[in-house]
């Protein structure tokens, strides 16, 4: 039975871009590629990158933390394969351009395939066996990250602080970016897995309500959930609820609004207003550390697009290369015009296939020429003609047009009184922008420039 939120189930602004995810909804999970070296970036979340720990040479076993840094707000690197350190130098990334990297080269003669651990998990699960303090611990020591967004290092979101209690866990399980299912399958067939993980982060946050938000147009998904929690007899303290489908609900600030009614302040974080919000992908993770004792090594990768010949969701070890997973899906057309990580909304084009797949990896979609359109493939702008579209679509209420101005003509203060650090660069005003102007891209630059001009303040 579906509960009614104290908010909407909606949120002001958003677009309605097709979803496309027939393409990879219903193709079960399968185990990925075999591949010949992994590429391990050190820098996989929010915070302060890690630190190498091996050197050119050393043999790895799978499981064995690479690397790590003390900073609170980090978290460490965890082999996926047993293989030698060939090099470390920078490598392809998705969002940085260039970042360091550890490559190994995976031992065929001593490497299995990693099979997942869905079958440990039924509706008996018993969450008390484990102490909050303890599951924060193993949060910290497996890796764990926000595996659907910028990666926060979950440690730092489940571990209680008494100048920012926290009294609501929302489980983000919107899956609002076109094409991406990984986080449909992983519920639809880990579905014991991610209600262990969300009991788990419950009690290591001690929240008191639990909410699991499910876009409406997943209904075997919200049936899947709401069946498991009735079954594990916790319907008194989880409650799915199935919000609207519009994008982007997954967004925090958005899905806060949707499910509870409240505003996460500009330029705050969820906490301040006793907020935890929680990606299904990360829940299942940590299900996996705490009871399994297994760091973050794998994860579940959607491959998509009209120009992929068989797409697929896999399960596959962090750091194997883009154009290993291309491949595996039997390669792409002629008719394609962009891969990129992510969806095609707020992912990052590639420059390189080599990019390797890191913790917040969930997808990587093929775009074709006629889907971006002539346009914008030729990278054809006219001039703004003052429609207004994008004020509309905005979630955050902002002007993107004049921030975008402003950055083009590098007047970043004007940029800041028009609020661009509150842009959540979710693409909707370039997606629907008739004079086919980049305005998240301008954004984008815009907060790069400022934050080399930060840095050097």
């Amino acid at each position: 039975m579906m509960l009614e939120t104290p908010g909407k189930c909606t949120f002001a602004g958003g677009s309605h871009p097709p979803d496309s995810k027939e393409l990879t909804a219903e193709r079960r999970i399968v185990q990925g590629p075999d591949a010949k070296t992994v590429t391990l970036m050190l820098s996989q979340h929010i915070g302060a990158p890690c630190q190498s720990l091996v050197k050119k040479g050393d043999v790895v076993q799978r499981g064995q933390k690479v690397a790590d840094n003390d900073g609170f707000v980090s978290a460490p690197v965890h082999c996926p394969v047993n293989g030698k350190v060939k090099e470390i130098a920078l490598q392809p990334h998705a969002a940085q351009g260039r970042a360091m990297g550890i490559v190994i080269e995976v031992d065929p003669e001593n490497n299995t395939a990693l099979e997942p651990v869905n079958d440990q998990f039924t509706e008996t699960f018993d969450v008390t066996q484990y102490e909050p303090s303890r599951i924060c611990e193993i949060s910290r020591l497996a890796g764990l990250v926000g595996m659907g967004g910028a990666g926060f290092p979950t440690r730092v979101k489940l571990e209680p602080n008494p100048q920012m209690p926290k009294d609501t866990m929302i489980v983000n399980a919107c899956e609002c970016e076109p094409y991406i299912t990984c986080d449909y399958r992983v519920m639809m067939e880990w579905t014991y897995q991610v209600l262990a993980g969300i009991r788990l982060a419950k009690r290591a946050s001690e929240c008191d309500k639990v909410y699991i938000a499910i876009e409406d147009n997943k209904p075997k998904a919200i049936t899947a959930m709401q069946t498991a929690v009735d079954a594990a007899q916790c319907s008194d303290e989880l409650k799915v609820v199935a919000v609207k489908t519009k994008y982007p609900q997954g967004g925090e600030r958005q899905l806060i609004k949707a499910v509870i009614d409240k505003t996460v302040p500009t330029g705050g974080i969820p906490p301040m207003i006793g907020v935890l919000v929680l990606n299904v992908g990360t829940a299942a993770a940590l299900a996996e550390a705490v009871v399994c004792d297994r760091p973050l090594t794998h994860r579940v990768v959607c491959v998509s697009g009209e120009a992929v010949a068989e797409p697929k969701n896999m399960y596959v070890p962090l750091g194997v290369t883009v154009r290993t997973l291309l491949d595996f899906c039997g390669g792409v057309s002629e008719e394609t015009a962009r891969v990129v990580m992510g969806g095609p909304m707020m992912g990052f084009a590639l420059a390189e296939l080599e990019t390797p797949i890191t913790k917040t990896s969930g997808a990587i979609t093929v775009l074709t020429k006629r889907q971006i359109g002539l346009a914008k493939f030729k990278h054809r702008q006219t001039a703004c003609i003052r429609c207004g579209r994008c004020l509309e679509v905005c979630p955050e209420n902002l002007n993107p047009t004049k921030i975008a101005h402003a950055v083009k003509f590098n007047a970043l203060d004007v940029a800041k009184d028009y609020y661009i650090s509150a842009c959540i660069e979710c693409g909707c005003c370039s997606y629907v922008c008739p004079a086919n102007i980049e305005l998240t891209g301008y954004i984008r630059t815009g907060k790069i420039h400022l934050a080399k001009l930060k840095k050097k303040a």
